[in-house]
C-alpha cells in the first residue's frame, strides 16, 4: 500500500493545542469590577500571572516590556507582537497551505485492479469539490506509468466522517487497467 500523507499532520495538530493553550495567558478577561469572568478568566488570569517569570526564576519576565519603534510615530509593544505572532503561526500550523489538500492511499488489487482512499485535511481553505478529479488523475498517471491502454471505474463513492475534532471528506474507488489491443 502507498501512502502519500504529510508525516507531521498530527503533530502539527496537537503542537497547535499546546500553542493555544499557551496563549490563554496572553489576554486579559477581566469584567468591569476587576474580577475573572468565570473559570476560563480565573485561569488565564493565573496563567498570565506565573507565564510572565518562568524561564529565569522570579523576577525575570519571560517576555520583557519593551517597545518596538517602527517609525517616528509608530510602535508597538513586545508583548503584542509576540501574541499575535503566535496566533499566526498556530493558524499556519492548522491551515498549513502549502500541503496537500488530499491525503490519497493506493492499494493494488488482483487483475489490473488499484483501490484508491482519499481524505482531504480536516482544516482547509478550498478544494473541497475535487475529489473525483484528483480520483481521475491519480488514475491516468498510474495508467501511463504501467503501459496500460486505458481504464474504467469499478466502484467510487464519496462521504463525510465525522470524528471529534470536526467532520472529514473523503472518498473511495476501484479502478481497473485494460491493456492495449493490436
Amino acid at each position: 500500500m502507498k501512502t502519500m500523507n504529510v508525516p507531521s499532520r498530527q503533530h502539527r495538530l496537537f503542537l497547535t493545542l499546546v500553542l493555544a493553550g499557551a496563549m490563554t495567558g496572553c489576554t486579559s478577561t477581566q469584567t468591569n469590577n476587576g474580577l475573572p469572568d468565570g473559570a476560563a478568566g480565573r485561569m488565564a488570569n493565573d496563567i498570565a500571572a506565573t507565564s510572565s517569570y518562568v524561564i529565569g526564576g522570579p523576577g525575570i519576565p519571560l517576555i520583557p516590556d519593551n517597545t518596538i519603534h517602527i517609525g517616528p510615530s509608530v510602535s508597538y509593544p513586545l508583548e503584542k507582537l509576540v501574541y499575535w505572532g503566535a496566533w499566526i503561526g498556530a493558524a499556519y500550523l492548522i491551515l498549513d497551505p502549502l500541503s496537500p489538500n488530499w491525503q490519497i492511499e493506493e492499494a493494488r488489487l488482483p487483475e489490473n485492479h488499484i483501490h484508491f482512499q482519499l481524505a482531504m485535511k480536516r482544516f482547509y481553505s478550498g478544494g473541497a469539490g475535487e475529489a473525483r478529479v484528483i480520483f481521475h488523475r491519480r488514475a491516468k498517471e498510474l495508467m501511463r506509468a504501467g503501459g496500460f491502454g486505458s481504464y474504467e471505474v469499478v466502484e467510487y463513492s464519496e462521504g463525510m466522517e465525522s470524528s471529534v475534532l470536526g467532520s472529514q471528506r473523503v472518498a473511495e474507488g476501484v479502478v481497473r487497467f485494460k491493456k492495449t489491443t493490436g
